[in-house]
Protein backbone atom coordinates (compact mmCIF):
# COMPACT_ATOMS: atom_id res chain seq x y z
CA UNK A 1 0.00 0.00 0.00
CA UNK A 2 1.47 3.29 -1.42
CA UNK A 3 1.47 5.78 1.80
CA UNK A 4 0.66 9.40 1.01
CA UNK A 5 2.55 11.37 4.20
CA UNK A 6 6.86 11.43 3.58
CA UNK A 7 9.05 13.66 2.78
CA UNK A 8 12.73 13.45 2.81
CA UNK A 9 14.36 15.89 5.49
CA UNK A 10 17.94 16.70 5.86
CA UNK A 11 19.59 14.45 8.07
CA UNK A 12 17.16 11.96 6.31
CA UNK A 13 14.50 11.79 8.76
CA UNK A 14 11.02 11.64 7.40
CA UNK A 15 8.48 14.17 7.65
CA UNK A 16 4.71 14.17 7.28
CA UNK A 17 3.51 16.41 3.43
CA UNK A 18 3.40 19.88 4.40
CA UNK A 19 5.97 20.06 6.76
CA UNK A 20 9.20 19.47 5.13
CA UNK A 21 12.51 20.47 6.64
CA UNK A 22 13.11 24.19 6.32
CA UNK A 23 17.29 25.06 6.32
CA UNK A 24 18.88 28.37 7.89
CA UNK A 25 22.36 29.56 8.55
CA UNK A 26 24.58 29.71 11.09
CA UNK A 27 26.47 32.83 13.30
CA UNK A 28 28.37 35.33 11.39
CA UNK A 29 31.14 37.54 13.37
CA UNK A 30 32.02 40.96 12.48
CA UNK A 31 30.30 41.02 8.69
CA UNK A 32 27.74 39.32 7.49
CA UNK A 33 29.28 36.05 5.96
CA UNK A 34 32.93 36.43 7.56
CA UNK A 35 33.71 34.45 10.27
CA UNK A 36 37.34 35.57 11.85
CA UNK A 37 39.21 34.54 14.84
CA UNK A 38 40.06 37.65 17.27
CA UNK A 39 42.57 37.79 19.76
CA UNK A 40 40.37 38.35 22.89
CA UNK A 41 42.84 40.87 24.65
CA UNK A 42 43.16 43.33 21.83
CA UNK A 43 39.52 43.77 21.23
CA UNK A 44 37.95 43.58 24.42
CA UNK A 45 35.20 45.69 25.92
CA UNK A 46 34.48 45.87 21.42
CA UNK A 47 31.44 44.80 19.64
CA UNK A 48 33.85 42.39 17.88
CA UNK A 49 35.16 40.90 21.13
CA UNK A 50 31.60 40.57 22.67
CA UNK A 51 30.02 38.88 19.11
CA UNK A 52 32.78 36.44 19.16
CA UNK A 53 32.05 35.61 23.10
CA UNK A 54 28.03 35.56 21.74
CA UNK A 55 28.97 32.35 18.92
CA UNK A 56 31.42 30.50 21.68
CA UNK A 57 28.29 30.58 23.67
CA UNK A 58 25.82 30.15 20.57
CA UNK A 59 27.93 26.81 19.71
CA UNK A 60 27.62 25.51 22.95
CA UNK A 61 24.26 25.61 23.10
CA UNK A 62 24.29 28.33 26.08
CA UNK A 63 21.31 30.31 23.62
CA UNK A 64 20.79 32.89 26.34
CA UNK A 65 24.12 33.60 27.18
CA UNK A 66 24.99 34.21 23.28
CA UNK A 67 21.17 36.55 23.74
CA UNK A 68 23.22 38.61 26.38
CA UNK A 69 26.90 38.87 24.59
CA UNK A 70 24.84 39.81 21.44
CA UNK A 71 22.79 42.67 22.84
CA UNK A 72 26.37 44.35 24.88
CA UNK A 73 27.59 44.15 21.28
CA UNK A 74 24.67 45.93 19.88
CA UNK A 75 24.84 48.46 22.93
CA UNK A 76 28.89 49.33 21.63
CA UNK A 77 27.42 49.28 17.87
CA UNK A 78 24.52 50.01 17.41
CA UNK A 79 24.52 49.67 13.79
CA UNK A 80 26.24 46.41 13.78
CA UNK A 81 23.87 43.82 11.58
CA UNK A 82 25.57 40.93 12.42
CA UNK A 83 25.02 41.09 15.95
CA UNK A 84 21.75 41.68 15.21
CA UNK A 85 21.83 38.89 12.93
CA UNK A 86 23.20 36.36 15.23
CA UNK A 87 20.91 36.99 18.38
CA UNK A 88 18.06 36.63 16.40
CA UNK A 89 19.35 33.20 15.37
CA UNK A 90 19.77 32.62 19.42
CA UNK A 91 16.12 33.68 19.70
CA UNK A 92 14.85 31.32 17.25
CA UNK A 93 16.26 28.62 18.85
CA UNK A 94 15.13 29.24 22.10
CA UNK A 95 11.39 29.71 20.22
CA UNK A 96 10.86 33.83 20.48
CA UNK A 97 10.16 33.95 17.10
CA UNK A 98 8.49 37.34 16.80
CA UNK A 99 11.75 38.76 18.38
CA UNK A 100 14.15 36.71 16.22
CA UNK A 101 12.18 38.24 13.03
CA UNK A 102 12.74 41.55 14.62
CA UNK A 103 16.20 41.49 14.83
CA UNK A 104 16.65 39.72 11.48
CA UNK A 105 14.56 42.86 10.35
CA UNK A 106 17.07 45.51 11.88
CA UNK A 107 19.66 43.38 10.30
CA UNK A 108 18.31 44.09 7.23
CA UNK A 109 17.48 47.82 7.81
CA UNK A 110 21.50 48.05 8.50
CA UNK A 111 22.22 45.91 5.42
CA UNK A 112 19.79 45.43 2.82
CA UNK A 113 21.73 43.10 0.98
CA UNK A 114 22.16 40.75 3.64
CA UNK A 115 20.87 37.67 2.37
CA UNK A 116 20.84 35.34 5.08
CA UNK A 117 19.08 37.35 7.03
CA UNK A 118 15.74 37.36 5.04
CA UNK A 119 16.30 33.48 4.77
CA UNK A 120 16.45 32.97 8.19
CA UNK A 121 13.57 35.61 8.92
CA UNK A 122 11.52 33.54 6.24
CA UNK A 123 12.48 30.40 8.33
CA UNK A 124 10.33 32.13 11.57
CA UNK A 125 7.76 33.37 9.43
CA UNK A 126 7.19 30.05 8.28
CA UNK A 127 6.83 28.36 11.61
CA UNK A 128 4.32 31.51 12.47
CA UNK A 129 2.60 30.05 9.68
CA UNK A 130 3.10 33.43 7.33
CA UNK A 131 3.60 31.46 4.60
CA UNK A 132 3.00 34.48 2.24
CA UNK A 133 6.26 36.31 3.94
CA UNK A 134 8.52 33.63 3.97
CA UNK A 135 8.31 32.85 0.82
CA UNK A 136 8.50 36.82 -0.34
CA UNK A 137 11.24 36.59 2.34
CA UNK A 138 13.55 33.89 0.13
CA UNK A 139 13.04 35.68 -3.03
CA UNK A 140 14.56 38.34 -1.90
CA UNK A 141 17.38 36.40 -0.87
CA UNK A 142 17.42 34.68 -4.31
CA UNK A 143 17.29 38.42 -5.73
CA UNK A 144 20.54 39.20 -3.87
CA UNK A 145 21.99 35.39 -4.38
CA UNK A 146 20.84 33.78 -7.29
CA UNK A 147 22.56 30.64 -6.58
CA UNK A 148 21.35 29.96 -3.06
CA UNK A 149 20.04 26.81 -3.60
CA UNK A 150 18.60 26.37 0.20
CA UNK A 151 16.70 29.26 -0.45
CA UNK A 152 15.25 27.67 -3.71
CA UNK A 153 14.62 24.10 -1.84
CA UNK A 154 12.90 26.78 1.19
CA UNK A 155 10.72 28.58 -0.71
CA UNK A 156 9.46 25.33 -2.55
CA UNK A 157 8.51 24.55 1.14
CA UNK A 158 6.53 27.55 1.61
CA UNK A 159 4.67 27.38 -1.62
CA UNK A 160 3.84 23.72 -0.58
CA UNK A 161 2.32 25.04 2.26
CA UNK A 162 0.15 27.61 -0.12
CA UNK A 163 -0.97 24.61 -2.12
CA UNK A 164 0.89 25.62 -5.04
CA UNK A 165 2.30 22.37 -5.86
CA UNK A 166 3.66 23.22 -9.42
CA UNK A 167 5.51 26.34 -8.18
CA UNK A 168 7.17 24.16 -5.81
CA UNK A 169 7.96 22.06 -7.69
CA UNK A 170 9.84 24.85 -10.19
CA UNK A 171 11.81 26.14 -7.17
CA UNK A 172 12.82 22.18 -6.19
CA UNK A 173 14.27 21.75 -9.53
CA UNK A 174 16.13 25.02 -9.73
CA UNK A 175 17.70 24.00 -6.63
CA UNK A 176 18.97 20.77 -8.12
CA UNK A 177 20.15 22.74 -11.17
CA UNK A 178 22.26 24.30 -8.82
CA UNK A 179 23.20 21.37 -6.40
CA UNK A 180 22.46 18.34 -8.17
CA UNK A 181 23.18 16.18 -5.38
CA UNK A 182 20.70 17.85 -3.28
CA UNK A 183 19.16 14.40 -2.09
CA UNK A 184 16.56 16.89 0.13
CA UNK A 185 15.36 18.60 -3.05
CA UNK A 186 14.73 15.28 -4.72
CA UNK A 187 12.43 13.82 -2.07
CA UNK A 188 10.25 17.17 -1.96
CA UNK A 189 10.49 17.37 -5.35
CA UNK A 190 8.75 13.75 -5.93
CA UNK A 191 6.05 14.46 -2.73
CA UNK A 192 4.56 17.67 -5.02
CA UNK A 193 4.52 15.51 -7.85
CA UNK A 194 2.69 12.78 -6.65
CA UNK A 195 0.15 15.34 -4.78
CA UNK A 196 -0.20 16.23 -8.72
CA UNK A 197 -0.79 12.49 -10.20
CA UNK A 198 2.62 12.49 -11.71
CA UNK A 199 3.53 9.17 -9.32
CA UNK A 200 5.99 7.87 -12.22
CA UNK A 201 7.78 11.26 -11.82
CA UNK A 202 7.91 11.30 -7.84
CA UNK A 203 9.28 7.52 -7.77
CA UNK A 204 12.10 8.80 -10.38
CA UNK A 205 12.83 11.41 -7.85
CA UNK A 206 12.82 9.10 -4.69
CA UNK A 207 14.90 6.69 -6.20
CA UNK A 208 17.16 9.37 -6.99
CA UNK A 209 16.94 10.64 -3.20
CA UNK A 210 17.97 6.78 -2.76
CA UNK A 211 20.35 6.74 -4.41
CA UNK A 212 21.97 10.20 -2.91
CA UNK A 213 21.08 9.54 0.89
CA UNK A 214 23.41 8.19 2.98
CA UNK A 215 20.22 6.36 4.93
CA UNK A 216 19.03 3.30 4.99
CA UNK A 217 16.03 4.04 5.92
CA UNK A 218 15.56 5.94 2.51
CA UNK A 219 15.77 2.71 0.71
CA UNK A 220 12.84 1.15 2.70
CA UNK A 221 10.55 4.32 2.53
CA UNK A 222 11.36 4.10 -1.16
CA UNK A 223 10.53 0.49 -1.65
CA UNK A 224 7.41 1.70 -0.49
CA UNK A 225 6.04 4.30 -2.54
CA UNK A 226 7.29 2.39 -5.74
Amino acid sequence: MKKRTAVIGALVSLLPIGQPLVIGTGVVLASAGVMLSVPEKVNAESATFYIEKGNKNYYKNDYYGAISDYTKAIEIDPNNASAYYNRGLSRKLIKDYYEAISDYTKAIEINPQFSDAYRDRAVSKKILKDYYGAKSDYTKAIEINPNDYKAYYNRGNAKGDLKDYYGAISDYTKAIEINPNYYQAYGNRGIYKKAIGDLKGACSDWIKTDALSPNDDVAKWVRDQC
